[in-house]
């Protein structure tokens, strides 16, 4: 005999599955943002909080609690939509599960199961943010955060970050490769593999950094090849995207969704971060690369693609969005999921040719303040000119 609180529980569960989710008033012709997230701590099964035996928890207590569910890899698939989440348990550590959707901006339910990763990285502590990418070869690869205490310091907050992967062809089993090893960087988070082969090797978008969390010399989101991915070693790096002064880039930036592809080139969502005073701002931002070399910047629209509003500014970590997944379904719309805050998981929606008409028509940042209202002038003119004759 069950609870009777379970009972009321599972109803509140499954009506929030079944809520419908709508389009807001918000607009700028670019893409549509949602009332509700796609995705938060309440969607978590019951069973995977409560112990349901009422002789062991005759109160029906969390007895494993959820703190956040957000930055999600992203694939489409046979007509379904596929996420593997960050979910972080109230003892902060983070693990990845698989939620599914027939719609991709609502009715997600999890897999019974969180992914249990092979147990490889002895040292490992945490792992998050996890990159989805169906690679040519015939595999689907996660790219994640492999995080694990610096013992070479005592300072219990000071972390090592690496990128690790996994591998899978049916999103059920994993198995794990060796973590990314980049000669020149010691450090790497934020990473992303590239679809498709370049040169006859796997290609990665690096985030090179000094330290678990300052850049220092690392210069914007790095690109280079590794041979084998089974023995991944990256020797040189080459930066696409740059971080630039006074731009919102400044702090540092990273790869987001793995690219996507179109006709005039691969488009990147990225994250750029800044300083104020009130701390760390993320928000997410667009740019281009060559088809024929990944790590030429063919475009780079100006400010920001998409931050945080009204209520995604408040959460665990405020005044962020994030995104590490995108995916493209089959009538060709742009479900770009992103987290606010990291407290909750969202979805803004769009189609291929509003997205490459973004990136490749709205004007670059000039960079200093007189030559943006120079900009801003000229657009104004061209705009009145246009009222005038009406």
């Amino acid at each position: 005999m069950l609870h009777e609180r379970y009972y009321i529980e599972k109803d509140k569960y499954e009506r929030l599955i079944a809520r419908k989710n709508e389009k807001t008033a918000f607009y700028n012709g670019i893409y549509d943002r949602y009332r509700y997230p796609v995705l938060t701590r309440e969607h978590i099964p019951i069973f995977w909080k409560y112990d349901l035996n009422t002789e062991t928890n005759p109160y029906f207590m969390e007895r494993l609690g959820v703190n956040a569910v957000f930055n999600s890899g992203a694939l489409y698939k046979d007509g379904k939509y596929y996420l593997v989440l960050r979910v972080e348990g109230n003892d902060r550590k983070s693990f990845f599960a698989v939620a599914e959707s027939e719609s991709g901006v609502d009715g997600f339910r999890f897999h019974d199961y969180p992914i249990l990763l092979p147990d490889t990285e002895k040292n490992e502590t945490n792992v998050y943010d996890m990159r989805l990418t169906e690679h040519e070869d015939g595999y689907i690869y996660g790219v994640f955060c492999s995080e694990s205490k610096d013992e070479s310091v005592n300072d219990l907050s000071a972390a090592v970050a690496a990128a690790g992967i996994v591998r899978t062809k049916d999103m059920v089993n994993w198995e794990r490769l060796p973590n990314l090893k980049t000669l020149r960087s010691p450090q790497q988070r934020n990473v992303v593999l590239h679809p498709e082969f370049v040169d006859g090797k796997y290609a990665f978008y690096t985030r090179p950094m000094d330290d678990f969390i300052d850049t220092g010399s690392g210069g914007g989101i790095g690109f280079g090849l590794c041979d084998d991915i089974t023995n991944p070693v990256i020797d040189e790096e080459i930066i696409t995207s740059r971080r630039k002064y006074h731009t919102i880039t400044e702090a540092k930036n990273g790869a987001g969704a793995p690219p996507i592809k179109t006709d005039r080139g691969f488009i990147h969502i990225a994250h750029g971060v800044r300083n104020t005073a009130a701390g760390l701002r993320y928000v997410l931002y667009a740019f281009a690369t060559a088809l024929d070399d990944p790590t030429k910047v063919i475009a780079e629209p100006g400010g920001f693609f998409l931050a945080p509003l009204g209520r995604e500014r408040v959460g665990d970590v405020s005044n962020v969005v994030f995104t590490n997944g995108a995916v493209v379904n089959d009538d060709n719309e742009v479900f770009i999921y992103y987290a606010s805050s990291d407290t909750r998981l969202h979805v803004a929606t769009t189609t291929l040719d509003k997205l490459i008409d973004y990136v490749f028509n709205t004007p670059e940042d000039p960079l200093r303040s007189v030559l943006c209202v120079k900009q801003r002038c000229e657009f104004i003119d061209r705009n009145l000119e246009i009222l005038k004759s009406e």
